[in-house]
């Protein structure tokens, strides 16, 4: 499927806001992590500062939220990954409501109670959970419930290439085709399942070859490239539309940060990731819209200014918002 003009600019414009976004919280997530702020003794302290927690970064993996994403409507269910930002940006998720929750403010998408790696949005049928493998049978209880409603919704689960070895992602796979459902699984091969290789952890070279012993398409994309995926998520989408059933995609991305900030990532050869940034994804797609007419400096220059606006102040909300009160420590719990 040949991506639109509206398509390629609204990509290329969500993979900016996602990395922009992304380069902001790894800033901030830093703040009173690090000596002298720390106890003495203490090399980093993950409860610091103004996000404490684990924090998980998507930038480098942007072409694979956006090329699914763009053929997705509101009422399309979206369930994402422990490393969810880039997923939710794509969906629509607004910034300020991420935001807040990620510094634990009352403004934010579960009231400052979830933090980065469970943000839901029931509007906009998004929702992403920490633990490895958990997004796929949920995206196939959406399908399930579309498919019984005669809507021609679907659901895409995303999820890394570490879960690929999950029973959760044989089980799901099999329901899905069993039942026809509208799902599309969507793999993120981003090399590493937190410091372990594929290649050390998984049998096959692609996973995309594990659709056909579940009777479904596998397609996979090995550049990380925002049209090719665009392209190959098409027309799976399609299919699942259409009633044909689930889909597997495998895309071969690239995680810039490490699998959490913090992390020392003493298993990556010295130079890796700055060999990785000379194919940056963004620089790539906007090579794209220049040789076509649809990019030059002035549009570049506005559109990068405007979200560097709105990323600059949804940060500045979820700073200033107020934390929850305490009395409201036992709401929105299931009993």
């Amino acid at each position: 499927m040949t991506a639109s003009k509206e398509h390629l600019l609204w990509m290329y414009e969500k993979m900016i806001e996602i990395r922009e976004f992304e380069e902001t919280i790894a800033k901030v997530y830093m703040e009173g992590k690090l000596p002298p702020h720390i106890q003495k003794g203490l090399a980093f302290d993950i409860g610091g500062g103004p996000v404490p927690g684990e924090m998980h970064l998507s930038a480098g993996q942007e072409p694979v939220a956006v090329g699914v994403c763009a053929h997705l409507r509101t009422e399309d269910t979206v369930v994402g990954t422990h490393r969810p930002h880039h997923f939710a940006i794509a969906k629509g998720i607004p910034l300020k409501l991420m935001a807040a929750e990620m510094f634990g403010k009352a403004t934010g998408l579960s009231q400052g109670k979830g933090g980065h790696m469970h943000l839901f949005d029931t509007e906009r049928k998004f929702s992403c959970s920490g633990i490895v493998g958990a997004s796929m049978p949920p995206a196939c209880g959406a399908a399930l419930a579309a498919k019984m409603r005669g809507k021609d919704w679907i659901a895409v689960a995303f999820f890394g290439e570490g879960a690929a070895n999950q029973g959760a992602f044989h089980e799901s796979l099999n329901l899905a085709a069993l039942w026809k459902l509208p799902v599309l699984f969507v793999c993120e091969d981003n090399k590493y399942g937190i410091s372990v290789e594929k290649s050390e952890a998984t049998a096959v070279p692609w996973n995309a070859d594990r659709a056909a012993a579940y009777g479904m398409p596998g397609a996979l994309v090995e550049e990380n490239d925002a049209i090719a995926v665009h392209e190959a998520a098409g027309a799976a989408i399609e299919r699942a539309r259409r009633g044909e059933g689930p889909s597997l995609l495998e895309v071969k991305t690239h995680r810039y940060f490490g699998h959490f900030q913090g992390d020392a990532e003493g298993y990556r050869p010295k130079d890796e990731v700055a060999e990785l940034r000379k194919h940056d994804p963004i620089p790539r797609l906007a090579a794209h819209l220049r040789r076509a007419g649809l990019l030059d400096d002035t549009a570049d220059t506005q559109l990068r200014a405007g979200v560097g606006a709105r990323v600059a102040e949804a940060f500045e909300h979820g700073r200033n918002s107020p934390y929850p009160k305490p009395e409201d420590a036992l709401l929105h719990v299931f009993a």
